[in-house]
């Protein structure tokens, strides 16, 4: 019914459905058919006649996908178990599940956002934290080719509080944009509120803008947001989640044919991050003039292979300096 809804007739003639929770009866089906792919929906909903405890219990989870990894392995079948989650979003059920299968995908999502995040949080044959995005449309979901460009948001003119900063997730550079918003605290505790940033590491920031930098963090409400719905955990974005905050405080726009490039220190330097080639020529393609990093990473980069321009800083009060004057 869902492939006639989006217009994929065609799909239909050489799909089986089976509605057995009884693996030996499905593996029964499966000797008579020989399918080129099979999808398990869910795992936690089968059951081994060989154990006599409940489905889902961790015995016949364990027993079920040992049963179907044998047979993926023996046929050469690609398998794909389906899994419950739990509120966490970590995967449901025993930990062996996930030590037992090659590869674990998962589908991410924002309720109010048209995009989706395919991730792979396990890879026995290939790189981990891989990304896919997608769009989601009525007709399904369409490869989105160039990420870094939904990761941006459309604004008419600069605005204070928005920088890019270049991040790598897998293989793959994405630049994503850091919104911020800070003002003075209404009430006694200022709030400190990220979206798609870890909290602990904002609080740290911001004692280092306190404490090395000089400005007064104690007393504004921080609101920190990754454009896109993405959840960033690279360091690398740390001096662009700075100048965001610094931007928005002082009222001063930074340009969007700037971005950045570094990790933060507790004293304040700029350290190097890794593969700054793939981040910097990310960079290029999308037409920035000026990406800011730390002189570190300067040692092993050749500049004369870029048309932009890389500025290297020791530490974060040089980048004010030359930003803000």
């Amino acid at each position: 019914m869902r492939a006639q809804r989006l217009g994929l007739p065609g799909t239909t003639k050489n799909f089986f459905t089976l509605t057995e929770t009884n693996t030996r009866n499905i593996f029964l089906t499966i000797e008579s058919l020989m399918p080129q792919l099979l999808i398990i929906d869910s795992i936690q909903t089968l059951y081994s006649p060989l154990l006599d405890s409940t489905p889902g219990s961790i015995g016949q989870v364990r027993q079920c996908a040992g049963e179907l990894m044998k047979f993926a392995k023996e046929t050469n079948t690609p398998v794909f178990l389906v899994g419950h989650i739990t509120k966490d979003g970590s995967l449901a059920g025993p930990k062996v599940l996930e030590h037992m299968v090659d590869t674990v995908l998962q589908f991410e999502g924002d309720q109010h956002l048209a995009y989706r995040i395919l991730r792979t949080t396990k890879n026995r044959f290939g790189s981990t934290s891989e990304i896919g995005i997608y769009e989601m449309r009525s007709t399904g979901l369409r490869e989105v080719n160039n990420p870094s460009e939904i990761l941006i948001s459309q604004k008419d003119g600069p605005l204070s509080g928005a920088t890019i900063g270049a991040t790598i997730e897998g293989n793959r550079p994405l630049l994503i944009e850091i919104q911020s918003l800070v003002s003075p605290a209404s009430y006694g505790t200022p709030q400190r509120t990220p979206t798609g940033f870890d909290h602990k590491r904002l609080n740290m920031l911001l004692a280092v803008l306190e404490k090395r930098c000089g400005f007064r963090m104690g007393t504004q409400d921080v609101f920190v947001n990754m454009a896109g719905g993405i959840y960033v955990e690279d360091p690398a974005i740390d001096l662009a989640l700075c100048i965001s905050v610094i931007s928005s405080m002082e009222e001063i726009p930074i340009s969007e044919k700037i971005c950045f490039a570094a990790e933060v220190g507790l004293g304040g330097e700029l350290r190097a991050v890794n593969r700054i080639e793939q981040r910097i020529l990310e960079a290029e393609k999308l037409g920035f003039s000026e990406i800011y990093i730390s002189k570190f990473n300067q040692k092993s980069l050749d500049v004369r292979k870029t048309k932009i321009q890389v500025k290297g800083f020791g530490k974060l009060q040089d980048v004010f300096q030359d930003l803000f004057g």
